[in-house]
């Protein structure tokens, strides 16, 4: 890691010692802002952030995320996770608790289409992607040079439909030897086995043009180009065992007509894959997605 990166990290540690966020779902029914609420007070906690939401307030699903200043959290925060678990028991909660001193670590994953990854390390660079980008990978070396200049280790591990188990076993190794906390799929294209997949539960980001389901496949620009499409779009969710199905987390469009040629579709498209999935990962590094059965709610 360059020392700039390093320096910005630091600097956001430092700011961020005190704050805490916790994300809670459970059946709706009265009292759980307020025992949340009472449970922060207990340890002299304040809070600045909170947004909710009730699928539906008799017999539906509650959504919190609750973003809040403690002082000493450092020294508190295993006590108030233990101490809340009583609560949680109470309201039949699913609920984590993250202490935003701790900087994210991710791996990215990418191929031969490079303008993803180059997207997330400008905004990386700019400090406006707040993570700890440990690691690249990729079945190819076309990405190489660009992530060693930033100190970044890079990896070719070669990859496909005959070598995947060999691949995946290195690439898991890899991921627990840099204690990652979740994948990014930067346009890496390959099919991941239910075993990374398991490994890494709503741990792994992907992006993919929304032509899906419509032109599934190869050259899904060309057949889009084909039809006279209007609107070309991206698509970022967490992966699932089923392929490009998992829990939507952000998506964007851009218009286009007769006039637009097949460069100049993929030039579009990739403008907004690269938007899309950086916006995905920040809110994934800002803890506001709660997985609810195949779907996201974003705070």
């Amino acid at each position: 890691m360059n020392s700039f990166i390093k320096d910005q990290i630091e600097l956001f540690q430092k700011q961020n010692q005190n704050r805490g966020r916790l994300l809670v779902s459970c059946p709706d029914q009265p009292g759980i802002v307020s025992a949340i609420s009472q449970f922060l007070f207990s340890y002299e906690a304040n809070i600045i952030e909170s947004s909710q939401y009730s699928t539906n307030p008799e017999g539906g699903t509650f959504f919190i995320r609750i973003e809040f200043e403690c002082p000493g959290l450092k020294d508190k925060a295993e006590t108030m996770g233990q101490a809340f678990a009583h609560t949680a028991e109470q309201f039949r909660m699913e609920w984590s608790f993250n202490h935003v001193h701790h900087v994210k670590k991710a791996a990215i994953f990418v191929s031969k289409e490079l303008h993803c990854l180059l997207e997330l390390l400008w905004e990386w660079q700019s400090g406006d992607l707040m993570a700890d980008i440990a690691l690249v990978i990729s079945n190819h070396e076309d990405a190489r040079d660009v992530v060693e200049r930033l100190d970044i280790p890079f990896y070719y591990i070669p990859a496909n439909k005959d070598i995947r188990q060999q691949a995946e076993e290195r690439q898991l190794q890899l991921l627990k030897e840099y204690e990652i906390d979740f994948v990014v799929l930067a346009r890496y294209m390959q099919i991941l086995t239910p075993t990374f997949v398991a490994e890494n539960p709503n741990k792994i980001i992907n992006i993919h043009h929304s032509f899906l389901p419509a032109f599934v496949g190869a050259r899904p620009y060309e057949r889009a180009y084909g039809r006279g499409v209007k609107l070309i779009g991206a698509t970022s969710h967490y992966v699932t065992n089923d392929l490009d199905e998992g829990p939507i987390i952000e998506q964007d469009i851009a218009r286009v007509d007769h006039r637009d040629d097949v460069d100049t579709l993929k030039k579009i498209g990739r403008k907004v894959e690269r938007s899309v999935l950086a916006r995905a990962v920040k809110w994934h590094l800002e803890d506001r997605i709660i997985v609810h059965q195949n779907k996201t709610i974003v705070f």
